[in-house]
This record gives C-alpha cells, sequence and structure tokens, in this order.
C-alpha cells in the first residue's frame, strides 16, 4: 500500500542526501562565525521546513573543491537521531548552495541490484531474461493489488520472456494484521513449488477482501490463510507434512532479510519496484511500468515488444431528430415559429 511509515527519521532526512565524505583538507578559514553560523542554521531551517524540536548546528569548515567555498557540515538532531549534510559556503559569508556530490564512476542502478538477494525466489516470466523486475509486496496492501494485476494481467502477457519479475516481502505489519502470516505462508510454498507461490500471491491479491481480519483477533484471518495455503499446495503435489509444519513453525527469517533488504534501498512504502535497479513506487499505471522496462531493455540491447494499440476513441452518436406526428383531422398545425 502507497502508505508511508511516519517516523522521526523521515524529518531528519528531509534534505534528501546523505553525508558526504570530504578530502582531509585545510580551509582558509579555521571557523564560521557566529553571525554566518546563525544565518546558515535560519535558512536552512526555512528552506527545508525543519521542525521547531529538531536541532540545527552548523560544523567547521574544510575545503572544498570550489575556489572561494568552503564546505561545511549541517546536522540535524532529535534525540538519538541524527543527519548530517554537506553545503558549500562563500568565504564572504554571503552564499550557501547545497552540496551533494555523485560519483559518475559508479551506477546507481546496478548498486540497487547488488543490495537484493532474488537467489531461491519464485520467477514470472524468463529466468534468463536480461531485465528483472523487483516487487516489494504487501499481500495486504489494497495498492498492492492493483499492481499486482496491472503486472500479471497486462505487462507480463506483453513482455513474455523478454523480462522476470521477482516478489520480495515488505508487509507492513502496523497497519495489516495478516500480511507476515501471509508472505510466511508464501514462503512455504516458495521452498516447495514456485508454482504453488504465485497461486497463492494470485489468490491473496484477489481476495484480500474475502480473508476476515480483526487487529486485536487476527487468528481467523490466520486460519483462512492457511487453509488456503495447504489445498494449493495439494493442487501443485506439495508434501503436506512438510507444508504444515512449516506453516506451524511460521519462521520468519526470509521475510526480516527481504524488509533489512528494503529498508537499505530505501524502501517505505508498498509497492516499491525496482526495474534493473531503477526506483518505481507507488500503484503505477501500465505506461509508466512500460517505460522503465523498455528503457532498461534498450539498456541491455534488447528490443521491447511493440505498443498495445490504443483503443479507438469512442464516438458520440448525432442526436436523434424528433419529427413531430401529422397533425389529425380538425387539430391545428405546428407553428412553424
Amino acid at each position: 500500500m502507497f502508505l508511508r511509515r511516519l517516523a522521526i527519521a523521515s524529518l531528519l532526512l528531509c534534505l534528501g542526501c546523505r553525508a558526504q565524505q570530504s578530502a582531509p583538507a585545510t580551509s582558509n578559514s579555521a571557523s564560521i562565525s557566529p553571525d554566518v553560523s546563525e544565518r546558515i542554521q535560519r535558512q536552512v531551517r526555512s528552506y527545508f521546513k525543519i521542525p521547531p524540536d529538531v536541532s540545527v548546528t552548523v560544523g567547521k569548515p574544510s575545503a572544498s573543491e570550489f575556489s572561494n567555498y568552503d564546505l561545511v557540515p549541517v546536522t540535524m538532531s532529535r534525540g538519538d537521531k541524527t543527519q548530517t549534510s554537506e553545503f558549500l559556503v562563500s568565504r564572504d559569508g554571503k552564499t550557501l548552495v547545497r552540496f551533494t556530490k555523485l560519483d559518475l564512476t559508479k551506477d546507481p542502478y546496478a548498486e540497487a541490484m547488488k543490495e537484493i538477494t532474488l537467489t531461491d525466489r519464485p520467477v514470472r516470466g524468463n529466468p534468463d531474461a536480461k531485465v528483472t523486475l523487483v516487487n516489494f509486496d504487501d499481500f495486504e496492501c489494497p495498492f498492492c493489488a492493483r499492481m499486482h494485476s496491472t503486472l500479471m494481467t497486462e505487462i507480463l502477457p506483453e513482455y513474455k520472456d523478454k523480462i522476470k519479475i521477482v516478489y520480495k516481502d515488505y508487509p507492513l505489519s502496523q497497519m495489516h494484521p495478516w500480511a507476515e502470516r501471509a508472505a510466511n505462508d508464501a514462503n512455504c510454498l516458495a521452498k516447495e513449488n514456485p508454482t504453488a507461490y504465485w497461486q497463492l500471491a494470485d489468490y491473496l491479491h484477489a481476495n484480500q477482501h474475502n480473508i476476515r481480519t480483526s487487529p486485536q483477533d487476527p487468528q481467523a484471518a490466520y486460519a483462512q490463510i492457511d487453509q488456503q495455503t495447504l489445498e494449493i499446495g495439494k493442487k501443485n503435489g506439495v508434501d503436506a507434512t512438510k507444508l504444515q509444519a512449516c506453516i506451524k513453525a511460521q519462521s520468519d527469517t526470509i521475510v526480516k532479510a527481504s524488509v533489512a533488504e528494503g529498508d537499505k534501498l530505501g524502501v517505505s512504502a508498498t509497492p516499491t519496484m525496482f526495474v534493473n535497479g531503477e526506483l518505481l513506487e507507488g500503484a503505477l499505471d501500465a505506461d509508466a511500468v512500460r517505460a522503465a522496462l523498455n528503457r532498461q531493455l534498450l539498456a541491455a540491447g534488447v528490443q521491447p515488444p511493440p505498443a498495445p494499440p490504443v483503443p479507438p476513441a469512442l464516438t458520440t452518436p448525432p442526436p436523434a431528430t424528433v419529427h413531430p406526428a401529422p397533425a389529425q383531422p380538425g387539430q391545428p398545425q405546428p407553428s412553424s415559429k
């Protein structure tokens, strides 16, 4: 579900950049004057709308790569949460520049994919495809259900063996009482039969409204999900004893590892997808997903499939012409005025 986890950390990360590693150099200025430091704090608070209970402190400057500018660290903190970002400040104390240094020797998409473990995850599409769509999913999330339908009924039939789709777990357990149970059960099936995993994923996304749930007593939902897992396992020849034991154990090792990967990548809502590392957030329409897939296919040297035909525009028929009935003998004729 495209719902953000609200936390203190989000307030501290409002600058949208990480602390930069500066070269060990010496600035022309040993420190910043109290007046300039105060002006920096006021500008940062005002421009980035820093909450009043977050403290802002300006550190000691160091030499930068730009003449007449020093690097100055600005640290925001609340309780035990801190975030430091670097700015450029002119040596005359008149200009502050937001500074984010990007390393062009690294591919951010490739770096993102390195953080995602795909081993032993069920695949839909071509396991050897050059483009991988990874979806951090929550089985109880209605926005995830919409995204799942788009991926499985529109995207996959169009792209066929040109892509592979892999799901990772990111249950928002605080707001979705049975999401983690469903993920654990699905992982029990994944160990034994990938097809069974996808059948349960299809069922859960399509039947969220039919699964009884209560935040105070989710046991009815657990029983319903467990029963559906066993039935799907039976249809696919999964060993019932092993599956029952796995369901009863409710090991959350796989789920916790998946959530940790998502957190490291900055995932905070569902659905969140990575197309060969390119980030896509929210329940996007098919055209937005196609754009990312096509971009990554071309980068991999693969020709995207033809665009789906545009449905013909609906035309409104002309209004019907109403002709008055002929007057009966002895009745007045309708006026032409």
